[in-house]
This record gives C-alpha cells, sequence and structure tokens, in this order.
C-alpha cells in the first residue's frame, strides 16, 4: 500500500461553514474532471470519507475541517502515484477556491 497523498487548506472561515461549503463539493469538484467519478461520499461528522475512481483506478481518502484548516488524505493506486503532484496541486488549488470565495 502506498503512502497517503496529504493536502492542508488554511482558512478562516471556522468548522461549521467550512464544513457547509464542502458537503457536496466533491461531487460538484468532480463535474468539472470528465475523467473523475465519485463512488462514494460520506459525512461522519466534520470527516468526509470517499472514493472516487479516475482512469479506471479506485483511489480512497477522507477530509478533516477543523477549526482553521482543512486536511486531505488520499491513497492512490500505483498507476495514478505519477500523477500525484498533479492532484495534490488541483486539490489544493479548488480547495482554496471554495474555501476562500464569498458565498
Amino acid at each position: 500500500m502506498s503512502a497517503p497523498l496529504i493536502v492542508s487548506i488554511p482558512h478562516s472561515l471556522g468548522r461549521e461553514e467550512a464544513s457547509r461549503r464542502l458537503r457536496n463539493g466533491l461531487t460538484r469538484a468532480a463535474s468539472n474532471v470528465p475523467t473523475l467519478t465519485v463512488d462514494e461520499e460520506r459525512w461522519e461528522g466534520d470527516r468526509m470519507i470517499f472514493r472516487v475512481r479516475a482512469l479506471g483506478q479506485a483511489a480512497s481518502g477522507q477530509v478533516d475541517v477543523a477549526d482553521d484548516h482543512v486536511k486531505v488524505e488520499v491513497v492512490l493506486p500505483w498507476l495514478l502515484q505519477r500523477f500525484a503532484q498533479v492532484a495534490q496541486a488541483a486539490i489544493r488549488s479548488r480547495g482554496n477556491l471554495l474555501l476562500t470565495k464569498k458565498s
């Protein structure tokens, strides 16, 4: 099993507002990426557990929402490991947009 890809995204929204913005955020984000489908998105308190599929490969992970940051942890299958840096940049970029944009 490979080491997880971890991205921490700071915010100043507080836990409740950050969670509100992130609910269904994965599905919306996946709709903008043609090769990405969401197999599972489940919330347990302030933690979202998810499973996605890209290029025929499944990846799973979790999103933990804290008062001042969001931590995204994804375990990529070995075939997707080569895209880890691209995935990390995309997660950080989309997360920043979602957590800083006015809504």
